[in-house]
């Protein structure tokens, strides 16, 4: 890659730092057209309690074409001696830069930000302090979302000293948004794999987890707040389907390469089915042009051959069991049938045969019957479509057909449920809701359960949507309610069920800004308030 210019760090004439007497933590910033959260990203690293003394920020901007790049110059200027900053080409993602970091790093710790999240103020102090206290390798610190972005929340549940990463929920958890000793990333050559241009920080993150001597969990703080824009502009919120395709594929196959086949892999495994995999199966594959969905299934039916045990299988949801299952054995018209069924027609009626119920999907008959077995898959009766809306004394009645599911949740919060003879009656709390939503705003999937409630199993921020335990409630049939606005202290909110990109439903939370009221009022209406 082309250097236009290194090293900007605003400290000439400092003495460079000595073998044995450098900063203590190196944090590592990839920048790419990410004003103005850029600039809020910095001053929270600035303001380290941990002190510049014992700090090094390497940010480096891969070709910005915005004024990032001059953002990182002043600030170079600001605080002498603390920030190197490296320009260069853009690279085409962020493997390129943070690679080009860790090379530029003198610290014993490595630390990597995005530059459109934060840290709280005390972060690296506490995250360093626990690394020398317990002689970990690598250190998770709580991360929560900003702006309703999504941070699976069950490995924060509570403080660990030394994480089995086989045996936690770790590898749902491999950002890296941690802090690494250096002295390993060198000593087993981990860099990030520059030829993924999205993901690559997941084979990164897993490469040291699997070679740490300890890793640790600290979940007495909030240590990193990711930030999701509004206006998303990073590669990885605009990636073309294609390139999903292809980056899941280069990270099921590293885990097969790292890690030889057996429970250790399986344990790994599991979780890039019920999430990555499970990903690329929702119903936008629908809307996608042939080739590219031709892609998907073969890819999704190569990996599903290769890596998909029974073991992994068993801890599936019900819907992406099946979908993994059919791509595997059947045609792409059989996948895109059955996933046309769940988004448009609803859930299948089931059919018992010789003791065994299954799934009546199209295809069943045809295809092995062994895709649509769902005897001992009790999440299955848990499989709800919203049918419709309605708000009553400050609740939101869900009306769904389907199973017959015990309880129903928004993530943590539990709905009452009332089982009819045609369909399921939910009522949801909204003022549970709004006094459990950050000041930010929140968005929960609702999910059902064929037993008593259990948060652990709920889909969203404990477990990922592919996962065995709950199933997801669909409502992509259903027309949504206006929403209802209410305030919570000094601010004002709106609350509605929406629904993702596959159809599943959510109950947001979005804070109102008199700007934001303004944007939705009619034009004469704003016309006449103006001339008013």
């Amino acid at each position: 890659m082309s250097e236009l210019a290194s090293d900007s760090s605003g400290s000439a004439g400092a003495p460079a730092p000595q073998p044995g007497d450098g900063p203590d933590v190196t944090v590592v910033v990839a920048v790419y057209n990410t004003m103005p959260y850029l600039t809020e990203c910095l001053n929270s690293l600035v303001r380290q309690t941990i002190g510049a003394g014992r700090m090094q920020i390497v940010a480096v901007d891969d070709g910005s074409t915005d004024r990032s790049g001059a953002e990182l110059d002043r600030f170079a200027r600001r605080h002498p001696g603390l920030f190197t900053v490296i320009h260069q080409e853009n690279s085409g993602g962020p493997a390129g830069p943070f690679n080009r970091g860790i090379e530029a790093a003198t610290g014993r710790y490595v630390f990597f930000i995005g530059a459109d999240d934060l840290l709280g103020p005390q972060a690296l102090q506490r995250l360093v302090a626990a690394a020398d206290e317990y002689g970990s390798d690598v250190v998770l610190g709580r991360v929560v979302g900003v702006n309703s972005r999504h941070i699976y929340q069950d490995i924060y549940q509570r403080s660990e000293p030394d994480l089995d990463l086989f045996d936690s929920p770790l590898p749902r958890s491999l950002a890296n948004t941690k802090l690494f000793r250096r002295e390993l990333l060198e000593q087993h050559t981990i860099r990030y794999p520059e030829d993924m241009r999205i993901g690559s920080d997941l084979p990164f993150t897993l490469a040291a987890c699997f070679h740490a001597r300890r890793i640790s969990v600290l979940a007495d703080y909030d240590y990193y707040f990711a930030v999701r824009r509004f206006s998303a502009t990073n590669i990885t919120y605009l990636s073309r389907h294609g390139l999903r395709i292809e980056t899941v594929d280069k990270i099921v196959t590293y885990v097969a390469n790292l890690i030889e086949a057996g429970p250790r892999r399986d344990a790994i495994m599991v979780h890039r089915f019920d999430h990555e995999v499970a990903r690329l199966l929702e119903d936008d594959v629908l809307k996608l042009d042939r080739p590219t969905q031709e892609q998907l299934h073969a890819t999704v039916g190569r990996l599903a051959e290769a890596y998909l045990t029974d073991w992994i299988a068993e801890r599936l949801g019900p819907e992406t069991r099946i979908r993994l299952a059919v791509a595997r054995h059947g045609q792409l018209d059989d996948l895109l049938a059955v996933i046309r069924q769940d988004a448009e027609a609803g859930v299948p009626p089931t059919v018992e045969r010789d003791g065994r119920r299954y799934a009546a999907y199209p295809g069943f008959g045809r295809l092995p019957d062994a895709c649509f077995d769902v005897t001992d898959v009790p999440d299955w009766d848990a499989k709800l479509d919203a049918t419709s809306f309605a708000w009553a004394d400050d609740h939101l009645v869900i009306t769904a057909t389907g199973g017959r599911p015990q309880s129903v949740s928004a993530e943590e919060i539990p709905a009452s449920v009332t089982v009819r003879e045609s369909d399921v009656l939910i009522r949801l709390d909204v003022a549970e809701v709004l006094a459990r939503s950050g000041d930010s705003g929140q968005r929960r999937a609702v999910s059902a359960q064929p037993g008593p409630f259990d948060p652990a199993h709920a889909l969203g921020a404990q477990t990922a949507t592919g996962a065995a335990g709950a199933a997801a409630v669909r409502a992509a049939r259903a027309r949504m309610p206006r929403p209802l606005v209410r305030r919570r202290g000094g601010r004002i909110f709106a609350i509605a069920p929406t629904v993702d990109e596959s159809g599943r439903l959510m109950i947001s939370v979005v804070p109102l800004t008199a700007r934001r009221v303004l944007s939705r009022l009619p034009r004469p209406s704003r016309l006449k308030r103006a001339a008013g």
